[in-house]
């Protein structure tokens, strides 16, 4: 009988996402939708800075894996059981999420899991990155110049755990400071990125699996109430809002990161993977996780007859994430742009400029009009910039 090895494996250059990979993706959608339901669940300006804080955190945490799982076969040898390790830390820390800033009754402190697993998901990438490290100096020197971001952030966020209100977001904000900017000044001379396809494809994948949690928010918002023509056409341009930003994606912006990641030399393209990847997408994905908020109570608004007439206008923070969310999406990617290919592409921004006056004057509009309009406007951005641009053959 022949037994299974367990030694690191490297990836090729044209190696491509493994299931397994995938697999922890749905482990870490599974985290976004907590966030999502814990801001629906206490909708306020605060309940939405703590949602975005926990985004933060959950980003950092997978934009590990899609680096580590870049050089090393993350289905094949000991990895195969650090990927399963790293998605039972992710899973525990998401059923804690609606605790991580006020714990509730009984049981464990909810604080105290969200830091714990923090630092195992952290542990465990930093270890497994230290042995895919024998015999390269620079990547070795690399870790261990990021290690101590990591040990600083999961301090901090164990002394949060110790406080109450303002002091423990003021801490959140903190560890995640540390662990940022850690990452940023220790420089990148040291990473290795060998497959610009599977880097590109990994963030290509987790942008549908955000897409698919706000497609999920607009089915969860109206699931118990009775199907009406205002939820069929607020559903149908929800997901046209959804497609669009999709189109805007996948129709240029990510073989453009694709491309330039391919023609990058080995140090500019660590540095171009840094900019563009793990810090850029955050704010695509920490807008498209408010946007599933704002389409999630904006389909309870329309749909619900007795709380609400469809000339009632979407107020708050509802407004301000559909608005905000789609906004920062928008600029997200064309930020992005900027930095692999060089250039500002101007229909994005414009549409995310045409779309922030609607958080004040979406308060004197029906809510179907006000979906109806950012809908359009960014349908309309989509349409220009496809026109003007042809996405290179991946």
């Amino acid at each position: 009988m022949t037994r299974p090895r367990l030694d690191l494996r490297a990836m090729p250059e044209t190696g491509a996402v493994s299931p397994l990979e995938l697999f922890l993706d749905l482990v870490f959608v599974f985290a976004l939708t907590q966030v999502t339901a814990t801001m629906a669940a206490g909708l306020s300006g605060a309940g939405l800075l703590r949602g975005l804080l926990v985004v933060a955190l959950l980003w950092w945490s997978w934009t590990g894996y899609a680096w580590l799982a870049n050089l090393v076969r993350a289905d094949q040898g000991i990895a195969r059981f650090v990927m399963f390790a790293a998605m039972a830390a992710m899973f525990v820390l998401a059923l804690a999420i609606p605790e991580a800033f006020g714990d509730a009754p009984g049981g464990l402190s909810g604080p105290v899991v969200v830091a714990v697993c923090y630092f195992v998901f952290r542990a465990l990438h930093l270890l497994l990155f230290y042995a895919a490290s024998r015999g390269d100096v620079a990547l070795r020197g690399q870790v261990l110049r990021f290690t101590p971001a990591m040990l600083g952030g999961t301090v901090l966020l164990l002394a949060a755990a110790a406080t109450e209100g303002t002091a423990r977001i003021w801490l959140w904000v903190a560890a995640l400071i540390v662990d940022y900017a850690g990452t940023y000044f220790g420089g990148v001379r040291g990473w290795r990125l060998r497959s610009a396809g599977h880097f590109a494809e990994r963030h290509g994948l987790i942008v549908i699996v955000a897409l698919g949690e706000s497609i999920v928010a607009i089915g969860v918002g109206v699931a118990r109430l009775p199907i009406s023509w205002p939820i069929v056409v607020a559903s149908a341009l929800g997901l046209a809002l959804a497609g669009g930003l999709w189109w805007a994606y996948f129709g240029f912006s990510s073989a453009a990161g694709e491309h330039a990641l391919a023609a990058a030399g080995d140090g500019e393209r660590a540095a171009l993977a840094r900019d563009a990847y793990s810090f850029l997408h955050l704010p695509l994905i920490a807008g498209i996780v408010l946007l599933a908020l704002g389409l999630k109570k904006t389909l309870e608004y329309v749909g619900d007859e007795q709380a609400h007439t469809l000339t009632d206008p979407l107020k708050g923070v509802a407004l301000a994430a559909l608005t905000g969310g789609l906004a920062l999406h928008l600029l997200a990617q064309a930020a992005f742009r900027r930095r692999v290919t060089g250039r500002l592409d101007a229909a994005l921004p414009v549409a995310a400029l045409l779309i922030v006056p609607f958080a004040v004057a979406g308060t004197a509009m029906p809510a179907l009009a006000t979906l109806s309009a950012v809908t359009l406007i960014t349908l309309a951005a989509v349409t220009v910039d496809s026109r003007r641009h042809t996405a290179p053959p991946r």
